[in-house]
C-alpha cells in the first residue's frame, strides 16, 4: 500500500531543504585559477597562491580554493564565463577582453620579466640590450612581443621546460621569463645561469572575481591590505618566494 505524505508534511520537508539550501551553497569554496607554476604552486600545495588566496577570503568569511591550469588562457576564459569564480593574478586591464572579470583593487605582488643567460652578462636597461644575442621566450607573451626591438633574433618556445632547454643546449643566448618562476626552475635544474639585471619590465599583478561576486570586491582587497598591514603577507611572501636564491 502506498502512503502518500500530507500536505502539512510535504510543506514541512519544503522548509527544510529552503533553510538547508543556502547553508550548502555558503559552504561551497569558491574557485580561483591560474597558469603559472612553481614557486605560486608547489607539489606540497604550499606555494604562494596556495597560501595566500584562501587566507584573504578566509578572513571575510568565504572558503576559497586556487587551482593551477597548463595555461592561463583557459584560467581567464572560464572564469569570464562563470565556470570557476575568478583568477587568481594576472596583469592590470584583463577586463579589456573579459568584460565579467572585475579586479580586486589591490595588488597581489609585483611581477618582474627578466632575462637569463649561462654566457652572457650585460646590464638589461632596455630591450634594445638585447639585440646582439639569440633569445628565447615563450610564443604569446604580449609582454615580450609588444617590447622586442626589430632586428633581434628570437627563438619561440612553447612552455617553460622547452625554454629553459634551449638555455640549457646553448640554442639561445638568453632566456625571457617571469623572475619568480625563472628562478625556481634555474635552481631545480641546478644550472649556472645568471639573472641580469634589472628587471626588463615591472608588473603590478591583480586578482580578478567573476561579476557574480561583485560584493566580494571591496572585503577582499581590504582583506589583502590588512594582511600586508600585519605581517602575514611578508610571512607567505619569505617562506614561498623569499626562500629561492637569487
Amino acid at each position: 500500500m502506498i502512503v502518500f505524505p500530507s500536505l502539512s508534511q510535504l510543506l514541512a520537508v519544503i522548509a527544510i531543504l529552503v533553510c538547508l539550501t543556502p547553508a550548502a551553497a555558503a559552504a561551497e569554496p569558491i574557485r580561483l585559477t591560474s597558469g603559472v607554476r612553481a614557486p605560486y604552486f608547489l607539489p606540497n600545495q604550499k606555494g604562494f597562491l596556495e597560501q595566500l588566496i584562501p587566507e584573504i577570503f578566509r578572513r571575510i568569511g568565504v572558503t576559497a580554493e586556487v587551482v593551477q591550469y597548463d595555461a592561463s588562457a583557459r584560467a581567464n576564459i572560464n572564469a569570464n564565463s562563470g565556470i570557476d569564480d575568478g583568477v587568481a593574478m594576472r596583469v592590470k586591464g584583463l577586463e579589456k577582453n573579459f568584460p565579467n572579470l572585475l579586479r580586486v583593487e589591490e595588488k597581489i605582488i609585483d611581477n618582474d620579466f627578466v632575462a637569463y643567460s649561462l654566457t652572457a652578462d650585460f646590464a638589461t636597461t632596455s630591450f634594445e640590450t638585447l639585440r646582439p644575442y639569440q633569445v628565447g621566450y615563450i610564443t604569446g607573451w604580449k609582454v615580450f612581443d609588444d617590447a622586442i626591438q626589430p632586428g633581434t633574433a628570437v627563438t619561440h618556445a612553447p612552455d617553460a621546460d622547452h625554454l629553459f632547454s634551449l638555455l640549457a643546449h646553448g640554442r639561445v643566448d638568453v632566456v625571457l621569463f617571469e623572475r619568480w618562476q625563472g628562478h625556481y626552475i634555474v635552481q631545480d635544474r641546478k644550472l649556472p645561469a645568471q639573472l641580469l639585471q634589472p628587471p626588463l619590465v615591472s608588473t603590478e599583478m591583480f586578482m580578478y572575481l567573476n561579476k557574480k561576486h561583485t560584493p566580494l570586491l571591496i572585503p577582499a582587497a581590504k582583506a589583502l591590505q590588512a594582511m600586508k598591514a600585519d605581517g602575514s603577507y611578508q610571512r607567505i611572501y619569505v617562506r614561498t618566494l623569499g626562500s629561492i636564491k637569487e
